[in-house]
């Protein structure tokens, strides 16, 4: 089977360092392996979006040489498919809707107890759409790391597929995205691993075979915190991209020669593809301190 990799930022915001770790690691792992690298548009939260930050995000790709296979797939763009599923669960009672306010859960001890389970409520209006899910997935297996175990509290709650506010989630839409791209491994960050149980539970739901994962550490900035764009991290800079991407490599574990400074932007990324290896990652499933300021 071929490899099928992909990165999917989001456009909330231009790529920052952070966001650039996790394009290179997804990128090399997918073609070390001969694999195709796709690119995926999570538009899924519109006022969350800044105007015209999926081309500024796209590139930025290209100025890093990070050339994706295929076309782009917009999320904005999928919203039926989406809610045919959501529509075919409602009707099964495999999802439910659900009035619960975060207040509301949060004084039940911050984890939902499957209170409108059996409501059977009808009208939609204010509610959220809820998936009950039969097989809570306690524990997966990262290519790098093991065996990662997820809060048991977490992994038997009934999750959202569906807003308050008519948005779509994450955890359906990846899934049902991830299976449409054919997408064989799932490279990103930490960050996105006590979702992972979820991700899991619904190919199990689908009758699908899972893909692999492999969860690449988070950065911190100089204030402790991850670079994110929640964290507002600064974009990266279109003036020291050789040395932005070298930083990259090396927090990803690349030993650099100074020699590698002198070489063209595609050389570096060639050589990167040659020389990666999953043994090279750092060991920690969390965040970690930049090597150097300058990334920032």
């Amino acid at each position: 089977m071929t490899y099928k990799g992909r990165f999917a930022p989001s456009p909330s915001g231009p790529l920052h360092f952070g966001s650039l770790i996790a394009a290179l690691g997804s990128y090399f792992q997918a073609k070390s392996q001969l694999g195709q690298w796709l690119v995926r548009i999570e538009d899924l939260d519109p006022p969350r979006e800044m105007p015209g930050c999926a081309k500024l995000i796209l590139k930025t790709l290209e100025e890093y040489h990070l050339e994706w296979d295929g076309d782009i797939l917009y999320q904005s763009k999928r919203h039926d498919i989406y809610q045919e599923k959501i529509d075919s669960w409602l009707n099964s009672g495999q999802a439910y809707y659900c009035e619960c306010t975060r207040k509301q859960i949060k004084a039940q001890g911050g984890f939902y107890k499957g209170i409108c389970r059996d409501k059977k409520l009808t009208n939609s209006q204010g509610c959220a759409v809820r998936l009950h899910t039969p097989e809570p997935v306690y524990q997966f297996n990262d290519i790098k790391h093991g065996e990662l175990t997820i809060n048991p509290a977490l992994a038997k709650e009934d999750f959202i597929i569906k807003r308050r506010d008519g948005l779509f989630a994450y955890n359906l839409a990846v899934v049902l995205d991830d299976l449409e791209q054919g997408i064989t491994e799932v490279v990103r960050g930490a960050d996105l691993i006590e979702p992972t149980g979820r991700q899991i539970s619904l190919y199990k739901l689908l009758k699908k075979t899972p893909v692999s994962y492999l969860h690449l550490p988070l950065a911190l900035g100089n204030d402790g915190q991850k670079l994110s764009k929640q964290n507002h991290a600064k974009g990266i800079q279109n003036d020291n991209k050789k040395v932005l991407l070298i930083d990259a490599m090396k927090f990803l574990g690349f030993h650099i020669e100074p020699d590698m400074y002198n070489a063209r932007m595609d050389e570096i990324i060639s050589w990167g593809v040659k020389n990666w290896s999953i043994s090279m990652l750092p060991k920690s499933t969390g965040s970690i301190p930049l090597f150097s300021n300058r990334s920032l």
